[in-house]
């Protein structure tokens, strides 16, 4: 089969490589997928550059990029019902703790994580499900309903953002949404926010309070919890949520610790990659139902063949990008 593959960190032109490897075969248990395409993601991005904390080197001696994806079951190993096979399916975890994902015609993986993708949704949007649509919906939906909740959705603009703010408005909830570009604040507004607002506003608490007519929110989704933790700290009402999946621009931040423990506020880091079985479920039947009824939109800004792996990862880099990138098998 055909594969991207790299053994050492670098360059994206310089290090991934397309390679001829062995088709795999699924062990029990698993499944075979065709796949139709593949997610790019900023966390594949990192894995492949060596910017991930704590990593100096490839955990594997060659690597097969990207944990999302999205096929057809061509394949199973015993134990797997044999009428799996044919079925349309989106891939989570494709290279989470594993050697090989999903950059390449094939994967053999265990059988949940080949989710059922629904007749209404393409590979290419499948191929974005496996990480920014649950998180999105993780971040939403993860701590209960949200009906007639005020959330504020930090980066409305960017992939998790938007689908976040299109999650919570299909499940009954007002959103105020902070984005960055007036492209990425209409992107927000698109998605069904009820008010967008300049993340540099000056006083983007006073911002948030006065778009929620002077009150607090009862939920914070946030993609950069260190430089906005003190004004989350001023938004967030009493036994608010704050549910923070990133931090890039700050790794190490400084947390107001009194003021939000005297607001008896929880505060939650996701990380989708490592969810217990049950919130999995919950998070896959919460995000199907919204797919079937046509709730969310998957904005793809570039659709790529795999050989041109290297530029959908530059494109990643360089933050320029209005949608997900996608690499077509």
């Amino acid at each position: 089969m055909r594969a991207i593959t790299y053994s050492k960190f670098g360059p994206a032109a310089e290090v991934l490589t397309l390679s001829d490897l062995p088709t795999p075969t699924p062990e029990a248990g698993e499944v075979l997928v065709r796949l139709k395409a593949s997610g790019v993601n900023p966390s594949d991005v990192d894995a492949r550059s060596g910017t991930r904390p704590g990593v100096t080197e490839p955990p594997y001696p060659r690597i097969i990029p990207h944990s999302d994806g999205a096929g057809v079951i061509e394949a199973v190993g015993d134990d797997v019902d044999p009428s799996r096979i044919g079925e349309r399916v989106w891939i989570w975890n494709g290279q989470w703790q594993r050697a090989y994902g999903t950059a390449a015609e094939y994967i053999a993986l265990p059988q949940d994580q080949a989710v059922t993708l629904p007749d209404n949704i393409s590979f290419a949007e499948g191929a974005v499900l496996g990480i920014p649509a649950m998180t999105a919906t993780y971040c939403v939906l993860g701590g209960g309903d949200v009906a007639g909740k005020t959330l504020l959705i930090s980066g409305g603009g960017g992939t998790v953002g938007r689908l976040a703010v299109q999650i919570a408005k299909a499940s009954g909830a007002r959103v105020i949404s902070t984005a960055g570009s007036p492209d990425q604040q209409e992107a927000a507004r698109e998605a069904g926010a009820d008010a967008v607002i300049g993340y540099n506003d000056p006083d983007l608490a006073a911002a948030v309070l006065a778009a929620n007519n002077g009150q607090p929110v009862d939920q914070v989704v946030e993609v950069e919890f260190g430089p906005n933790a003190e004004m989350i700290t001023e938004v967030i009402a009493p036994r608010g949520r704050i549910i923070a999946y990133g931090s890039a621009k700050d790794r190490a931040p400084t947390l107001p610790f009194y003021p939000l423990m005297f607001k008896g506020v929880t505060l939650e880091m996701a990380l989708i990659y490592i969810l217990t079985d049950a919130e999995r479920r919950q998070c896959e039947a919460q995000l199907n139902a919204l797919l079937e009824t046509g709730a969310l939109d998957m904005r793809i800004a570039h659709e790529l063949p795999l050989e041109d792996c290297a530029k959908a990862h530059d494109i990643i880099a360089s933050g320029d990008r209005a949608g997900s990138v996608i690499l077509t098998i």
